[in-house]
């Protein structure tokens, strides 16, 4: 790690902290040349290989973004949405892997959306998982509402 103040070539760690996510490491530095101390903030890379096979950076913005489009017109907000990529991104940290197919992030988002709005859900796996017809959104509902337990209507509710 280079200086920012001097560009010597070394520096000698202070203090290291594990930040609040857990994602990352801050270390605090001083240069053994001009004294000066800086920060600097340490994470683990984690690669996506695409279909193209070209490989890129983990993005939580393009998770945002992507799932974004299934939820227009859903009562989602963005904190919703930061939550969801932040989940996604720990999930997939917790694989263990450095290089992950884009197709494992699709898996990794759809529990967290499902958990958050169903329709959101719905028209994300329609596109991702390549709906080709009505049977396999049938199918799909049908998964939702065998999750979900008939509501007895009591005369309490009426």
């Amino acid at each position: 790690m280079h200086c920012p103040f001097c560009r010597h070539s070394d520096s000698r760690v202070i203090d290291s902290r594990t930040s609040d996510d857990g994602l990352s490491i801050r270390r605090r530095r001083q240069c053994p040349e001009c004294g000066g101390r800086f920060t600097t903030v340490e994470t683990a890379s984690l690669n996506v290989v695409k279909r193209s096979g070209v490989m890129e950076p983990f993005s939580r913005e393009k998770v945002i973004s992507g799932v974004r489009k299934a939820c227009q017109g859903r009562p989602v907000t963005d904190s919703d949405l930061a939550v969801l990529a932040q989940t996604v991104e720990e999930t997939l940290r917790q694989t263990g892997a450095s290089q992950l197919d884009a197709n494992e992030i699709g898996l990794a988002i759809l529990g967290p959306l499902r958990e958050l709005d169903e329709v959101a859900y719905l028209r994300f796996a329609s596109v991702y998982q390549a709906f080709d017809s009505l049977e396999d959104f049938e199918s799909a509902i049908e998964a939702l509402r065998a999750d979900h337990p008939r509501r007895v209507v009591s005369d309490l509710d009426r």
